[in-house]
């Protein structure tokens, strides 16, 4: 683990450059440095996805895991993506470091990070199934069922999500932090959230919801486990609750903008990008954004959402001033950033 800790250091180090220059296009109003500053946040952004995959390498090689299985649980964990919801973790985790005594104490969330993004692979698995959205191409490759077969694409989704708790179980940090962190993660996956979701999502087919019903499937299905991604790093260091109100709004705001700006994408965006088909809310006659409030309206819609969160990390930063610069100004940025994959 030592060595990975030397990985995450290395890379999620946010440098004095990209704290002037975030100063001087956000604050100063500097437009001129811009280009440069989007630049600098998407190599660190590829160094941060390149340390969480240096993780999930090394996991789940038990020899006692039944080879197929293995086999299938690590060709959709390793199939890509922008591992999302660990960087968030770890990125939160660090910005509340200085709750714990340790130095880089955030580093002993790493296991638990990564155990995040096994949950949300075996999400995937399940809701490619043909029970569910039937879909055949996930992250550029067949999905699982039909690079495997649907019973093992079962068992692989099974094992994820239940390996994924004896991994944040292992988290070397104090009980006391560990423990709440463990309940946030099992609501947010369980029937109250994610699969609660899920059920909401088929039930929703072929009927159109209004505009309230859509929030709370959208913030089950999805906005769940990305809020506790952010929750769960702050709630690992520790943090306060006065500090953790603000972070589980920033969580919030940000998945309900991820799921409008996949529903746009659904429809305007390229499949071959993407990694995965196009048009299947359509062809399923799923309600969406688009659908009832138009594409152009979601958009906008994204937008605010994004600049809420940005206004979340900056109000919490002018009541709580222990927390990490760097990772503060990385966390608004990537806010900022997310509404423009629409644009």
């Amino acid at each position: 683990m030592h060595t990975a800790h030397d990985i995450f250091l290395k890379n999620f180090t946010v440098p004095a450059e990209y704290m002037n220059l975030f100063e001087e296009v956000y604050l100063q109003k500097n437009q001129n440095k811009k280009a440069e500053l989007d630049s600098l946040h998407k190599e660190i952004m590829k160094k941060r996805l390149q340390a969480v995959e240096s993780v999930l390498e090394t996991m789940l090689l038990d020899e006692e895991i039944p080879a197929r299985l293995s086999e299938a649980m690590r060709y959709s964990l390793m199939a890509g993506g922008k591992r999302l919801r660990p960087i968030l973790c770890l990125s939160m985790a660090k910005l509340c470091s200085a709750s714990c005594k340790e130095e880089n104490a955030w580093l002993y969330a790493i296991p638990f990070a990564a155990a995040l993004e096994m949950i949300h692979t075996y999400s995937l698995i399940h809701d490619d199934l043909p029970a569910m959205d039937n879909d055949d191409l996930r992250r550029g490759k067949p999905t699982c069922h039909k690079a495997f077969d649907e019973a093992t694409a079962i068992l692989a989704g099974d094992g994820l999500l239940t390996d994924a708790f004896y991994y944040m179980a292992d988290c070397p940090l104090p009980s006391q932090n560990v423990l709440p962190s463990l309940q946030l993660i099992a609501k947010a996956v369980g029937s109250q959230g994610m699969v609660g979701g899920q059920m909401l999502d088929m039930e929703a087919e072929r009927r159109k919801l209004n505009l309230e019903e859509l929030c709370i499937l959208n913030a089950k299905k999805t906005g769940a486990l990305i809020q506790c991604a952010c929750l769960s790093g702050a709630s690992l260091m520790g943090a306060s609750t006065n500090t953790k109100e603000y972070i589980k709004e920033y969580g919030t705001n940000i998945g309900i903008a991820f799921q409008i700006i996949d529903d746009v994408l659904d429809i305007v965006g390229d499949s071959k990008l993407l990694g995965k088909n196009t048009g299947s809310d359509e062809a399923n006659q799923k309600s969406t954004w688009p659908s009832l409030i138009g594409i152009e309206e979601s958009k906008k819609k994204a937008a605010q959402y994004c600049q809420d969160a940005v206004k979340n990390i900056q109000d919490l930063a002018e009541k709580e001033h222990f927390l990490n610069k760097g990772e503060q100004y990385f966390l608004q940025k990537t806010a900022h950033d997310m509404a423009y994959r629409v644009y």
